[in-house]
């Protein structure tokens, strides 16, 4: 992280939060979002009271864990609305934890990783993460990442709540139960993290028509910036994984097509 990522007034640009401790408390917010209840976990200091800090100043209460177990147990005990969580770190790493965490109640989780690895990535995405940024990273876009994140486990909460049930969308051998957020391909049930889901229903929605990569991550995301967009492809690579990698067609410099078997 840059320097200037870091809080200031503290010695030698390495303040500390006590691990566990609540940092500030929530706020009302201009946006009328609901405020929000985050975990950190990550077990560098001074990235972590970075992270605390900026999260506190958008009206948000923050939690911070120092390693993958007490991060789990954290999650567990908080149940927060979302979860920031590094994946190098003592004890077991995160995506273990993510297994742990969405194993016994699933919950919206951002990965941060030191490594630019695709593979990483998809294999943090397949154990149940929604997104992921690379150290360093802007405190701009993970405030941002976040707000998204929200948004689309709030409007997945809208859905399943209104009375009037959004109809099954039904293309080729793939089905997708939009009113329980369900998906199957032949008859088996594919498990889908929720940014997979929107991002699935959204191609899914206009079949063998391409979307691109900016408007998929406009719609899915909720995020304009051009800088976010292998974070589609990263997201496209792990739904080829879970669901075949025949449904979804790329074309090359523009997006990506769903283009299911008859």
């Amino acid at each position: 992280m840059a320097p200037s990522s870091l809080p200031s007034g503290q010695p030698g640009g390495r303040p500390n939060v006590p691990a566990g401790n609540v940092v500030g408390r929530p706020t009302p917010r201009p946006t009328g979002e609901p405020n929000a209840t985050v975990l950190v976990v990550e077990d560098e200091p001074a990235i972590a009271t970075a992270i605390a800090q900026r999260l506190t100043a958008e009206g948000w209460r923050v939690e911070v864990a120092r390693d993958g177990l007490s991060g789990v147990d954290a999650a567990l005990r908080l149940r927060p609305d979302v979860v920031v969580l590094d994946v190098m770190l003592p004890g077991i790493d995160g995506l273990e934890v993510t297994r742990r965490i969405q194993a016994e109640h699933p919950m919206p989780i951002l990965m941060l990783t030191a490594r630019d690895d695709e593979t990483d990535m998809i294999i943090g995405l397949g154990v149940g993460a929604d997104d992921y940024m690379t150290k360093p990273f802007s405190m701009r876009e993970l405030v941002a990442r976040l707000k998204a994140l929200l948004r689309r486990v709030d409007r997945a909460a809208q859905v399943a709540a209104s009375p009037v049930a959004q109809p099954p969308i039904e293309v080729g051998d793939v089905t997708i139960d939009q009113a329980q957020r369900r998906v199957y391909r032949a008859g088996d049930e594919v498990h889908l993290t929720p940014t997979e889901f929107e991002l699935l229903v959204m191609l899914a929605s206009s079949p063998k028509t391409v979307l691109t990569r900016e408007k998929l991550l406009a719609e899915v995301w909720d995020w304009a910036d051009a800088s976010g967009t292998r974070t589609v492809d990263s997201h496209i690579k792990a739904l080829r994984r879970k669901l075949g990698a025949d449904l979804i067609r790329t074309v090359h410099g523009v997006g990506y097509a769903f283009e299911p078997t008859a």
